[in-house]
């Protein structure tokens, strides 16, 4: 038994394992979106994933001495323990999506919009490692502020701890125009990923009761993804399908990575 969202047809009881694997998105890779394994976990299907978020940092760390500054994840990574973890030790933005139910802490008013608390639109202006305040000023017209009663001592901008609240401030706010482009566009390519393990590849058609039955599949499997994206990197243009310019390609989506890291680093 375990605990997760019940949706039709589905039961509470968990039999066998799961595989958790945590993709780097390769961006030079334009022709098609391209998600690459880095590394894998696997466990009884009762397990939360949730836990398997630091020590996949962990061991980036400790393989590569590298490590992505920004994971983009679904609700099982919503803990607010894990992020504060994965924010202070190696500075990486989790984002993720906020329940429904969750409460909200100041300046947010929505999951997506940041308001002063007499009403003014806020824009999420940056984030200051040396002060570790999110700062948050005044959003195009300042249509409130004209007819405030405090518009002569305002300072228009407001700072905000990341502590205050995983989700919605943590490293990346989620009211900035970088992590709704990546809870919108970019999250929803994890699901072609992993159907093309289940249904191409066949895990989806194999009853796994054995760990080590399970393990060797799982690493197969990433074998495979990772031939393939090899495949894809190194495959001379000529050689490449027929109809290929009419395949949705890769757009460029900036998402001021450059811009956050440059601002950790000052």
């Amino acid at each position: 038994m375990g605990g997760r969202t019940l949706k039709s047809g589905q039961s509470r009881c968990f039999v066998g394992y799961k595989k958790h694997t945590f993709r780097l998105w390769w961006r030079e890779h334009t022709d098609a979106v391209l998600l690459v394994p880095l590394v894998s976990w696997v466990a009884p299907a009762n397990v939360s994933e949730g836990g398997f978020l630091v020590p996949s940092l962990r061991y980036c760390e400790r393989r590569w001495s590298w490590w992505p500054q920004i994971v983009v994840a679904d609700m099982g990574y919503l803990a607010a323990e894990g992020k504060a973890t994965c924010r202070q030790s190696w500075r990486v933005a989790v984002v993720t999506k906020l329940k429904a139910n969750m409460n909200l802490v100041p300046p947010y008013v929505a999951w997506n919009r940041a308001e002063c608390h007499q009403g003014q639109p806020l824009r999420w202006l940056g984030y200051s490692p040396l002060e570790d305040r999110h700062w948050f000023g005044v959003s195009g017209e300042p249509i409130f502020c004209q007819r405030c009663w405090e518009a002569s001592a305002c300072p228009r901008e407001f700072a905000f701890a990341p502590s205050d609240h995983e989700t919605l401030l943590g490293l990346l706010p989620l009211a900035s125009t970088v992590a709704q482009r990546l809870l919108q566009q970019v999250r929803p390519w994890i699901e072609p990923t992993q159907s093309y393990e289940k249904n191409q590849l066949g895990l989806s058609q194999v009853f796994f009761n054995s760990l080590r039955l399970t393990w060797c599949m799982a690493l197969l499997a990433d074998a495979a993804v990772l031939l393939r994206a090899h495949a894809l990197l190194h495959a001379p243009a000529r050689e490449r399908h027929q109809l290929r310019e009419l395949a949705p390609q890769q757009g460029l989506l900036d998402l001021g990575a450059e811009l956050l890291a440059n601002q950790s680093a000052q």
